[in-house]
Parts: structure tokens; sequence; C-alpha cells
């Protein structure tokens, strides 16, 4: 862990940590992973959402995915992810306050990716960028976009509002 910083914000109070992992090899630093997570206060209920960013630009690529309680299970048992807010419905929206079971952040992450990696098999990824702006639910089908740019690709995930839920901006090498 680097830091922790509280913060107040449309939704609340929160608090940013921000965590650094390196990996190493035989040839030294192989990769080098930073992450700011984000924890918040408990939702307020009847609180007002916050209106949805659109999409960044016109998409290249693009696919609907279809969540189901039982993928998400899955990817949890797959990552050891023991949270309730990804399986136990009462849970998640009679504790935390959601209108439904969500997805994960690093699952939406890993679709986006794939997109890119699809889309655009001779690059070589040098960086990905991630940064999630609102929760998918797994009653609700959402949309995978991407598109390239300058240094790599730009891929996005929409929910079916047409906001923004989460931008994965890519470099390549």
């Amino acid at each position: 862990m680097r830091d922790i910083t509280l913060k107040d914000g449309r939704s609340g109070r929160f608090a940013i940590v921000a965590l650094e992992h390196l990996y190493s090899g035989q040839n030294g630093l192989a990769i080098e992973e930073s992450h700011d997570v984000i924890y918040r206060a408990p939702a307020v209920p009847g609180a007002a959402e916050a209106l949805p960013e659109p999409a960044p630009m016109e998409a290249r690529w693009q696919r609907e995915v279809a969540p189901d309680p039982v993928l998400l299970f899955r990817y949890s048992a797959l990552t050891f992810n023991g949270h309730r807010i990804h399986y136990d419905h009462p849970y998640v929206t009679g504790v935390e306050g959601y209108r439904g079971l969500i997805v994960h952040g690093p699952l939406t992450a890993t679709l986006l990716l794939e997109l890119v990696r699809n889309s655009m098999p001779e690059a070589t990824l040098a960086s990905a960028r991630v940064r999630a702006r609102r929760p998918l639910f797994a009653d609700r089908p959402f949309e995978i976009s991407a598109a390239p740019t300058d240094a790599g690709c730009l891929a996005w995930a929409t929910d079916p509002d047409g906001g923004i839920a989460m931008t994965v901006d890519t470099t390549f090498a």
C-alpha cells in the first residue's frame, strides 16, 4: 500500500487506497501494476444516481454481454472473490443498497481487454489504464466497445442507459 486519501464526492464520503504490485522474474521486473481502489460509504436509499457519461468516441468494434448470476458466481469462484455483492441478491439490495447483483470490475476489464486483443491481434500490449465509473448489473445486458487511438486502443463498457461504466485505455509496444 502506498497511500490512503479520504474525500467527499457526489455519492458521499469515500477513501482511495493506492496500491502498487511489482512482479519480477529471472530477468528482473516483469510487470508493474498500480491500483487506486475506492471504498465508499454505504449507499443512501433513494439517493439519485450520477448522470451517465456518454461514449467517448464512435466504436469500431462492439458486442453485447448478457451477464447472469451463474457467470458472476463462476467468476467469483475462479478469482476467490467471496464478496456477496456478486452472488447474494437479498444482501446486495437490502444491505448494500444496489438494485441487483453487481458485475465484477475485473471481469468487465477482462472482457474489454479481450475485445481489444481479438480486434487487434497483431498488436503487443504495453500498458492498460482501467477506470471504473459506475456499476453494471447481472440482470441488464451491456455493450463493450473499442476503437483504435494514436497510441493503442480505447475500450469502454456502457450500461443499458448508454452511460460509461468502465474505460480501458491501452498503449501498444
